[in-house]
């Protein structure tokens, strides 16, 4: 009898077939080999660019689009917004030596140069990087990393990078493992060569520098007077063309000789700058064109462009940074795990290393935390770290208050003095009578059920936070200023009691 289960009321499925069931549920199905694609049935993929299949080139028709001003000055924008970031190796679970070798090893490399050619990787959508390991300090780390011209390289169809040597110049040679690092920019499954950004500027490049070709003839046409020479009719050819070979010289020099018979008239062109307009919005359409593919905005490279308009450009290529600064990351985190696993094992934990925009001082929370300060908050070590950033070791310990033999114990006041004077308690009711009173209760409510001032401290800010700075800093003050006087009270009621 078969052993199995009735998963509807008439359908009844054996163990056996449930397990075949569900047997490809860990396999991969869509595969290139299986698919109709053709890729599938080559040894090697193609990249599926569309400018550079159309074009029928490699990459270096993207070369050649950086010696535009415009393109190149972009990347060269771009570039510096990544390349100015703070760098730091966060440990992690890595120990200590691990991370002392990370920044041992960026230390030794040229970053700005390395820097450069790994973001080469979102203009063409990836970049090779050569390794060359060798011993640093006891330590097998890479000696120099080098990008390679991607035109060299292609991958399998298991998207495994090859490199096309002479000896193997079709389907490429295969790599030792650990040897490249790739930096690509949205790579995926179907496109291992990922996007370039450089695609989006072919077009717009191509019709500007054909535009302004055309915008310098027509101003070499309409920009210069023309003149026009006339001779007597039957002028024999050979004297007419004399007559024009001089007026094209006095073009250029502006002196001619010709008979007496001949004559030179001036005739200056019409106006023409509606055409020319053309031209020039042809020319900035397509240089707008090239600033939001390459920096996602054009406010901030137009000349017409506002204050306004050109900051919020400036948060929007933010964004982008911030997408190249993560690519970036991505590469060196994989050296480093590679270096980590060379040097202690593969189940080894390895840093990580984090670009990062030193941020400046939020100056409303230190004026709040000041204010609360004077009102006689402490705030702990924690807190200061967390909210300014601070690293551990930037704040000094402070040395813990030594005990006198013979002090009396300090629990919110000091002493046991006699109650307090009238005019204390008047400027107290007055001071907090118009900022306190609604909140009067509930602070007294907390003083009464703490004595630890920290927790005391702790609960004012949770139930009082969202008050204003001035408020807050005064029902802190009242708020310890009514615990002092609890806490007098207390001592006086216990020395009257023995």
């Amino acid at each position: 009898m078969k052993q199995g289960i009735y998963v509807t009321p008439t359908e009844f499925v054996s163990f056996g077939e449930a397990k075949r069931r569900t047997s490809t549920l860990g396999e991969e199905v869509a595969t290139r080999a299986r698919s109709m694609d053709v890729a599938g049935f080559s040894f090697l993929l193609p990249n599926p660019d569309p400018i550079l299949k159309r074009q029928g080139k490699d990459m270096r028709v993207y070369r050649d689009l950086r010696s535009d001003a415009h393109v190149g000055g972009c990347i060269r924008r771009r570039k510096a917004s990544v390349k100015k970031l703070e760098r730091r190796v966060v440990a992690g679970k890595a120990g200590a030596r691990a991370v002392r070798r990370a920044e041992d090893l960026f230390s030794a490399l040229n970053m700005d140069r390395v820097m450069n050619e790994v973001l080469d990787g979102v203009l063409y959508g990836w970049q090779p990087l050569e390794l060359m390991w060798g011993y640093r300090a006891g330590a097998l780390q890479p000696l120099d990393v080098v990008g390679k011209p991607g035109e060299w390289f292609t991958f399998d169809n298991e998207a495994q990078l090859r490199f096309r040597s002479r000896e193997h110049p079709l389907h490429g040679e295969a790599l030792e493992p650990r040897k490249f690092l790739l930096a690509r920019q949205e790579a995926s499954y179907a496109n291992p060569y990922g996007f370039a950004d450089l695609s989006m500027c072919f077009w717009p490049t191509v019709f500007k520098r054909g535009g302004l070709k055309f915008w310098v003839t027509f101003t070499e046409k309409y920009g210069t007077p023309w003149l026009v020479g006339k001779q007597p009719r039957g002028t024999p050819g050979p004297e007419v063309e004399e007559l024009l070979d001089k007026l094209e010289a006095m073009i250029q020099d502006a002196v001619a000789a010709i008979p007496d018979d001949s004559s030179i008239d001036v005739l200056e062109a019409g106006d023409k700058g509606a055409s020319a307009e053309l031209y020039k919005e042809l020319l900035m359409f397509c240089r707008s064109e090239v600033s939001i593919a390459l920096l996602g905005q054009n406010q901030s490279t137009e000349a017409s462009s506002t204050h306004a308009s050109a900051v919020a450009g400036l948060e929007v290529a933010e964004a982008i940074r911030d997408g190249d600064a993560r690519m970036v990351e991505a590469t060196f985190n994989q050296m480093l795990r590679w270096v980590t696993d060379l040097n202690e094992g593969e189940n080894a934990p390895a840093p990580t290393v984090e670009l990062y925009e030193e941020e400046s001082v939020n100056t409303k929370l230190a004026e709040r935390d000041s204010n609360l300060k004077s009102a006689g908050v402490n705030f702990t070590t924690q807190y200061w770290m967390r909210a300014y950033k601070l690293e551990k070791g930037d704040i000094a310990e402070q040395a813990a208050p030594v005990a006198v033999p013979g002090a009396p114990g300090v629990e919110f006041a000091e002493g046991t003095g006699p109650t307090v004077p009238a005019e204390t308690l008047a400027a107290l009711t007055a001071g907090a009578s118009p900022v306190v009173e609604l909140w009067l209760r509930e602070m007294r409510r907390l003083v009464e059920a703490h004595r630890d001032p920290q927790r005391l401290q702790a609960d004012l800010l949770e139930a009082f936070g969202d008050l204003p700075t001035g408020e807050l800093a005064a029902l802190m003050a009242a708020a310890f200023e009514l615990a002092e006087l609890q806490g007098r009270d207390r001592a006086a009621q216990e020395a009257g009691h023995g």
